[in-house]
């Protein structure tokens, strides 16, 4: 499983999503982009336009930002998303 995660360094955004993976004891590779416009925008292209960070990806699937991961934890769909994913 690979899971990507682009971030600010300061951001709490980010620090949040990082938190609930660090949680669930997901390994993840962390692009803290802070003030990298090339960074930003190859962040952005993967992530169909949005350069809000942070921006999180399994195995290549965009699942959005910090409150999309709590959405599909809430629901109960991240647990098999990364089971299926590892």
């Amino acid at each position: 499983m690979a899971v990507e995660i682009y971030t600010w360094r300061f951001c709490p955004f980010c620090i949040r999503a990082k938190q609930l993976l660090d949680r669930k004891g997901v390994k993840y590779t962390e692009y803290a982009i802070d003030g990298d416009e090339v960074a930003r925008a190859e962040m952005a292209k993967r992530a169909n336009g949005r350069r809000s960070v942070p921006q999180i990806f399994i195995d290549n699937q965009h699942i959005g930002g910090c409150d999309d991961l709590y959405y599909l934890d809430a629901q109960g769909q991240l647990d098999p998303l990364l089971q299926q994913a590892s």
